[in-house]
């Protein structure tokens, strides 16, 4: 069982900047990736970006490229998502989730969608004009 909590969440004006966190905790707390998803009212919930964990390694959507950087504290076995020059078509849930458990180097990445097993609450991200 994997738990994952989200914090970080906010309003912010477009132009500015917001740190997301995600915690993992549980009997199997890491993952061989973390990804970021959002989903904004009377859309789908569509990808973000995902870290390997291990080699760092990050694969983003087109729509972030160049504005968001996901990054991972391996001792705080925590993902962190930077959002700058945020707009307001940013507005959405947030949710961090974790696929499921893989080990040795078959592993699939970056992580099908069907892949991820465990899913945070979400936290809100409001981006004002």
């Amino acid at each position: 069982q994997v738990q994952l909590v989200e914090s970080g969440g906010g309003l912010v004006q477009a132009g500015g900047s917001l740190r997301l966190s995600c915690a993992a905790s549980g009997r199997t707390s890491s993952s061989y990736a973390m990804g970021w998803f959002r989903q904004a009212p009377g859309k789908e919930r569509e990808f973000v970006a995902t870290i390997h964990w291990n080699s760092g390694s990050a694969y983003y959507a087109d729509s972030v490229k160049g504005r968001f950087a996901i990054s991972r504290d391996s001792a705080k076995n925590t993902v962190l998502l930077q959002m700058n020059s945020l707009k307001p078509e940013d507005t959405a849930v947030y949710t961090c989730a974790a696929p499921y458990y893989c080990i040795g180097y078959g592993c699939p990445f970056p992580p099908r969608r069907s892949d991820y097993a465990y899913w945070g609450q979400g936290t809100q991200v409001t981006v004002s004009p």
